[in-house]
């Protein structure tokens, strides 16, 4: 009678075990017992929604490229066309009135006038020696032609009168050095010398600026250089919010040695002057144009090696990374190259996703938003 309970427990406990720790198992072969052949097998709507929930969601938006202008964005400033400082080539005290800093030159324009001292006297003096060299000259000329004299005494003659226009051609010269005037038209950035002043040789009269053109000065670095050609359209904002259009007149064949960049000088009209020198600006300089995407920035996305890009969706509905180039930045959004002419880019969720990973997709509209 005792053996009938110890059958009937181990019995039950066989069947807890089974129940608990081989559940799966069980499941497994029942399942196997009642499904039908294999040839006759098909997904089931249940099955279809279980694979559909293992996809990743995501948003996505069909893209086009479009074309859209290129430019190179450099950091500069303003700089006067010419930039002179008028120096006296001959020493004495200034007899003008100073012109104050400021004040528009035009060229020819007096700045400096210098005391003559004696220099009327030496000229006065060099034209008496040419009028006596002239005589001389004259005389000894005829007297060789007479048999009087020899031609060495003619040919020493000529040569006193040569001296003599010499000195009167320096003399000259002299006097035309004691007026310091205005190479070009522009604006005195320094008082000019004051009245009574004493300048030596090399002394400074006054510093002119020429603003009218004025140039916009840029480096460009070595990876962009190419894509800039002299006489390109070029634009510029000042810190002043004014916006300026030229063209590049100057790119420089010769890289710093510090910075490893090229300088850029763009020439604009200033005729009204507003413009200043050392003015920061930011300069645009248009580059062959390209297609591109235009996309939100959060589309944006790092691979494991570092590379920028984003992530689209295949035909086969998986996810797959293309490194994109940034071309410009706008409040729209980015202009992005490197994508196929179409391509659908994920908005949302690429973050969750990595290449060959299924999706499920969800179309945005127009403002980003899913589509109904």
């Amino acid at each position: 009678m005792r053996i009938l309970p110890l059958m009937t427990a181990i019995v039950v406990l066989v069947a807890l075990y089974a129940l608990v720790f081989e559940r799966d198992r069980l499941k497994a072969m029942a399942a196997a017992d009642s499904a039908p052949p294999a040839a006759a097998q098909t997904d089931t709507p249940a099955e279809t929604m279980a694979e559909n929930a293992r996809r990743v969601s995501v948003l996505v938006r069909k893209s086009a490229a479009q074309p859209v202008d290129n430019a190179v964005i450099l950091r500069g400033r303003t700089e006067a066309a010419r930039q002179v400082e008028v120096k006296a080539e001959i020493s004495g005290l200034v007899v003008s009135e100073p012109l104050r800093r400021g004040a528009y030159v035009s060229a020819g324009q007096t700045l400096c006038e210098i005391d003559p001292g004696t220099r009327q006297a030496s000229l006065a003096e060099a034209e008496a020696r040419l009028a006596e060299a002239r005589i001389n000259a004259d005389a000894a000329d005829r007297l060789q032609q007479d048999g009087f004299a020899s031609a060495t005494r003619a040919v020493s003659a000529r040569a006193a009168l040569q001296a003599a226009e010499a000195g009167v051609a320096a003399a000259l010269k002299e006097i035309d050095r004691l007026t310091i005037a205005s190479p070009f038209n522009g604006l005195l950035e320094t008082d000019t010398a004051e009245l009574g002043a004493l300048l030596q040789p090399g002394a400074s009269c006054a510093t002119v600026i020429q603003l009218d053109p004025i140039k916009l000065v840029g480096f460009v670095p070595e990876t962009e250089v190419q894509k800039i050609t002299v006489g390109a359209l070029a634009g510029a904002r000042l810190v002043t919010g004014q916006e300026v259009t030229g063209r590049v007149s100057f790119l420089s064949r010769s890289a710093d040695a510090t910075t490893r960049t090229f300088r850029v000088e763009v020439t604009v009209a200033n005729a009204d002057l507003d413009i200043r020198d050392g003015q920061t600006a930011e300069i645009l300089i248009a580059a062959e144009g390209a297609k591109a995407h235009l996309l939100p920035g959060s589309a944006l996305t790092l691979d494991d090696e570092g590379r920028l890009g984003v992530r689209i969706v295949d035909a086969e509905s998986r996810a797959q990374f293309l490194p994109v180039s940034v071309l410009r930045d706008t409040p729209a959004g980015v202009w992005l190259s490197g994508l196929p002419d179409e391509a659908d880019v994920i908005l949302v969720g690429q973050e969750y996703v990595i290449d060959g990973v299924a999706v499920a997709v969800t179309y945005a509209t127009a403002d980003g938003e899913p589509s109904e």
